[in-house]
């Protein structure tokens, strides 16, 4: 078994560190609230800095809400790379732009540190269930070392390429949820004003050749009028516009996000922001005029 430090104990870090220890890992945790560690990880090790949570570790995970925190608490003077040790294998499971990941693999090579881009699909349910899917980028060799801490996060590990690969697949996969969620709005939507019946309505969309977990799942919460946050708003508004600067990088245009994008800065404006991210179908029932609870 691998001693691990944990840095971030967030929505995801919670299941995530209490099947780490369910695996048999020995876990020291490192959270900017540190009060919530002996509460929301009862069994790992509460660490008072990040070079205490990071010393003489195996592997160092990291999991955090955004760049900033994560160049604080990776890149920072106090932050992983300054006080990890060279034995030690670095893997940033945050959704983060992907220069800044590349960033982190040039920091990290210039330190002889082991570093991996490891974003995972999923949220609170997956993580609590281990049974995120984890998509890596880095050498083969680095992954096969941590692939048995991330078995006890994920129901699937891919390995995308090199330095940055899995930082890019989480955007792309980001997209298409994000996508899935607005289409799902605008599809109750307009089966509410066309005078469907919504939840027979979710009963076809469960069996067709374009079913979705992400359909079946949002779909009867939204006709509950069950928001409690999985992924909050906030975090999709974040993703989408590291999504929007990823495709202009890269010179790919994206018209479909725009509108996305704006029903979720809507959203946001409206104060959903702490719901989940398919409080933005909220704002597509509002702009149809119609309410899609029962």
């Amino acid at each position: 078994m691998a001693s691990i430090g944990y840095i971030g104990l967030g929505t995801m870090g919670r299941g995530m560190v209490a099947n780490l220890l369910r695996a048999g890992h020995d876990v020291t945790v490192w959270n900017r609230t540190a009060e919530r560690i002996a509460t929301d990880a009862p069994g790992a090790t509460a660490a008072g800095s990040i070079a205490e949570a990071v010393a003489g570790r195996d592997v160092v995970l990291v999991c955090l809400s955004d760049d900033p925190a994560v160049r604080e608490a990776v890149l920072g003077p106090d932050g992983v790379l300054a006080h990890v040790a060279a034995t030690t294998v670095v893997a940033d499971m945050s959704t983060i732009s992907p220069t800044l990941s590349d960033e982190e693999a040039r920091a990290a090579e210039e330190r002889g540190i082991r570093f991996l881009d490891a974003p995972v699909f999923g949220s609170k349910g997956e993580a609590a269930a281990g049974g995120l899917w984890v998509v890596v980028g880095g050498d083969t060799e680095t992954v096969e070392t941590v692939r048995p801490v991330l078995d006890a996060v994920a129901e699937t590990v891919h390995h995308m390429g090199g330095h940055g690969a899995g930082a890019r697949m989480k955007l792309v996969g980001n997209l298409v949820v994000a996508a899935q969620l607005n289409v799902l709005g605008e599809a109750l939507a307009l089966a509410k004003r066309a005078g469907l019946d919504l939840h027979a309505v979710l009963d076809v969309l469960h069996v067709t050749d374009f079913r979705s977990p992400i359909f079946d799942g949002v779909g009867p919460a939204v006709l509950a009028g069950d928001y409690s946050p999985s992924f909050a708003l906030d975090l999709m508004v974040k993703d989408a516009h590291l999504i929007d600067a990823f495709a202009a990088q890269v010179g790919c245009p994206l018209p479909g996000l725009a509108p996305v994008l704006d029903n979720l800065e809507a959203a946001q404006r409206s104060g959903y922001g702490r719901e989940n991210a398919s409080a933005l179908i909220k704002v597509i029932a509002d702009r149809a005029d119609t309410h899609l609870e029962d």
